[in-house]
This record gives C-alpha cells, sequence and structure tokens, in this order.
C-alpha cells in the first residue's frame, strides 16, 4: 500500500508545489522556522497525495483507456482499494491543516482553503473541473500557484506590481503547461468522453495557445527589478519545447508526449537556475 500512495502522489511532480511555497514563504521572511518546515513537507507530499490521489480514483474509468497510465505519470489503482485511498488523502492532509490553519492570518487561511478547494474541485464527482475546457488549465495552474500564493500572504509580504507581475507570469507558465499536456490525451478523452481544453481547441490551437501563455509569461518577467528580467529567458525552453508540436494534427496528438517528458525535466533544468536568481536577489536586497 506505500509503494502504491507513493505511486499515486507523483513524485516527479512533488518539488512543483513545494518550491513555490517554500521560496515565496523564505524570501518574505528571510527565516526557516517551524512554519516554514511544516507548510513545505504539506505541499511536497499530503498535498500531492491529495491532489493526484482524488484524481487516480475518480478518473480510473478513462484511464484505462490511456496508455500513459499505470507508472510515473498516474497510477491504476484496483477499484476495491479506492475508498481506502481517498480516506488516506483526508488524514494525510487534516493535521496539516489544523496546525497551518491556527497560525495563519484569515488572508492566509482564505487562500489556503481556496487551493483546497481547487485541488478537490479538479477530479471529485460533479464538479470536475478537469472536464470543463479552460477551466481545467485555470484550476490545475492554481495547484501549483496557489502554494506560492500562499506562502507570500502567510508571510505578511507586501503585494507591488512586481510581485503581481512574477505571480501572473508564474499563472501563465501553469495553464501553458497543462494545456500542452492536454494535447497527448486527445484521442484517450475524446474516447472517454471528457472534455478539456484539449479535445475543444484539438491540437494545433492548444500548442499554440500554451506557446503563447509561455511568450506572455517571459514578458510579464522583463517588468521586474534586476536579476528578475533574467528569469524571462527561462521561458524560451519552455517555448522551443512546443514549437515542434504546432502542426501536429488530432490523430497524432500522442507524439506530443515526447515534449511532455521533456518538460517533466526541463521543470528541474529550470528549477535550478530559478534558485540561482533567488540568492543573487536575496543577496542583494
Amino acid at each position: 500500500m506505500l509503494r502504491e500512495l507513493l505511486l499515486t502522489s507523483r513524485p516527479v511532480s512533488w518539488v512543483n508545489t513545494a518550491y513555490p511555497f517554500a521560496a515565496a514563504y523564505l524570501l518574505s521572511t528571510g527565516t526557516v522556522d517551524w512554519i516554514f518546515v511544516l507548510g513545505t513537507v504539506f505541499f511536497l507530499i499530503p498535498y500531492n497525495l491529495a491532489m493526484y490521489g482524488i484524481n487516480d480514483v475518480f478518473d480510473y474509468e478513462s484511464d484505462l483507456l490511456n496508455p500513459r497510465k499505470g507508472g510515473a505519470e498516474g497510477a491504476l489503482l484496483d477499484r476495491g482499494k479506492h475508498q481506502r485511498i481517498l480516506l488516506l488523502c483526508v488524514l494525510a492532509l487534516l493535521p496539516f491543516l489544523a496546525v497551518l490553519l491556527r497560525v495563519g492570518s484569515f488572508q492566509a487561511n482564505l487562500v489556503l482553503l481556496l487551493s483546497m478547494a481547487a485541488l478537490v474541485a479538479y477530479s471529485a464527482p460533479h464538479l470536475r473541473f478537469k472536464e470543463r475546457p479552460f477551466l481545467d488549465s485555470l484550476t490545475s495552474s492554481t495547484h501549483f500557484v496557489s502554494p506560492m500564493a500562499y506562502g507570500l500572504v502567510l508571510a505578511g509580504a507586501h503585494l507591488d506590481a512586481q510581485l503581481v507581475a512574477i505571480t501572473a507570469a508564474f499563472f501563465l507558465w501553469g495553464m501553458a503547461s497543462h494545456a500542452f499536456g492536454a494535447v497527448q490525451d486527445i484521442i484517450p478523452d475524446r474516447a472517454a468522453a471528457l472534455g478539456s481544453i484539449g479535445t475543444v481547441l484539438g491540437s494545433r490551437r492548444t500548442v499554440a495557445l500554451a506557446a503563447l501563455s509561455y511568450l506572455l509569461a517571459g514578458i510579464l518577467l522583463l517588468f521586474t527589478d534586476w536579476p528578475g528580467p533574467l528569469a524571462a529567458l527561462l521561458a524560451v525552453p519552455y517555448l522551443l519545447n512546443v514549437l515542434p508540436f504546432l502542426a501536429l494534427h488530432d490523430p497524432e496528438s500522442g507524439r506530443a508526449h515526447t515534449g511532455w517528458v521533456r518538460f517533466l525535466w526541463l521543470n528541474y533544468v529550470t528549477g535550478f537556475f530559478v534558485t540561482m536568481l533567488l540568492i543573487w536577489y536575496s543577496l542583494t536586497r
């Protein structure tokens, strides 16, 4: 069961939610305290377990039709274990939420609860935001931006134009990444009668939208304080990763999986350079 929980939580993506919180909180407070540790651990494991665990349970039928599932990109758990998975997701979240809600301000708690609501709404029955085109990309991006927003508000950071530009750029990056990821699933999603930004726009327009969003994200970072504009260059590899798929037709949309695998590893390279820029920024404050 522990192995299945680990597989369900997508370890390759843990850093994508823990890092934004940790960086936002640390740069805002300048200290590594117990709240920093608790929040980082929360967004590292329980948050991802719940986000992907709920998704794997309620996407089980459609995942059976998707050749990507059954490994690092999504677990195919036996139907008889679904209730236990959901229970363990809740039990993993509750202790952390109880403490974080107690120490946070009203504004911080509101952001945290909105983050939890987006996490559930994406996959849960009746809500199923993942099946609502365009709302699917907005919600998915919220999964990764809300930990950063929570870290900022929890730390009492002052909201200025620069911070708005960084947050908006990150949100556009999240939307672009989800949209591009949806391209590889167009055929299995249509076979399972699932709606998505990819099934509505088709391969070429979805890739074009992803490319435009990456470009706009990079442009926004040009309006931040030095060395922030250097981060705009980090949008270029993502743009170059999706551009080869601009002419992709729907019947061959599965080929976008090659770009998706590159995207997963690109995040680690980008994370390294973002870390260097954040260290540079902190030393010049």
